[in-house]
């Protein structure tokens, strides 16, 4: 996948705001699928690897936090959620199953495609780094590995399966162990373009990253550590 041929699935209940991002996304290049419901999603979710989705919050039937909760199961899929601007508490709830970013309705297609955009360069960037054999950019802890050249990381030798958001949480902590970074720090340079959430939104990816780690490592887990009143740090050797 480059980012120019990348395909994506729009859902949305409403065939004009499909067809809008449509016109929008094709003109960047992207390949362009759609579902009207949450049932179709995530029939097509579980059954193709898309490049990235723009998910419907409210959706009929199985609605757009249900979809992203079942297909953050077995996918690490990069997922934009499209909310109404009075569903914050229904974001929060996004987040804390794997959503990466939302988008507020009624939005401005120049935002989407600069979202989308700075997704997919995310999701991609170990393509990039591929190319250069000779990097070798590997931090290495007990219990817990991080390879940014292939983007992944393993506890105890077992793989885990991050998404984008997820991983670069991680990595931004882990390249500086033992300091202390502020919601606000980590919005701010994890969230490296004008975000407009509020401070849960760290700590309901905080909370999905240590519960993937625990998975595996209540050790490797444990090495992100809360520091009440201002936000988290990596930590080595928190055995």
């Amino acid at each position: 996948m480059t980012e120019e041929n990348a395909t994506i699935l729009v859902v949305d209940d409403e065939d004009r705001i499909r067809r809008l991002l449509r016109m929008y996304l094709e003109r960047e290049g992207y390949v362009i699928e759609e579902a009207e419901n949450g049932e179709d999603a995530l029939q097509l979710t579980l059954d193709n690897d898309y490049d990235l989705i723009l998910l419907d919050l409210m959706l009929p039937g199985i609605d757009g936090v249900e979809v992203c909760e079942r297909l953050r199961e077995q996918k690490a899929t990069p997922v934009i959620m499209l909310t109404a601007k009075g569903e914050e508490a229904n974001r929060v709830q996004g987040f804390e199953v794997g959503t990466d970013d939302y988008i507020v309705k009624p939005f401005s297609p120049r935002e989407v495609i600069l979202r989308v955009k700075a997704l997919l360069r995310r999701a991609s960037t170990t393509k990039f780094l591929e190319t250069d054999t000779t990097a070798k950019n590997i931090l290495v802890f007990p219990h817990l590995a991080i390879d940014h050249d292939a983007h992944r990381v393993t506890v105890n030798n077992k793989e885990v399966n991050l998404t984008p958001k997820e991983y670069e949480l991680l990595y931004y902590l882990a390249q500086a162990p033992d300091k202390v970074f502020s919601r606000e720090e980590l919005l701010k340079d994890v969230w490296n373009y004008e975000f407009f959430g509020d401070l849960r939104t760290v700590d309901t990816h905080v909370k999905r990253l240590r519960e993937k780690l625990n998975r595996v490592s209540d050790q490797a887990a444990n090495m992100i550590v809360t520091v009440w009143g201002i936000g988290y740090k990596f930590e080595v050797g928190n055995d």
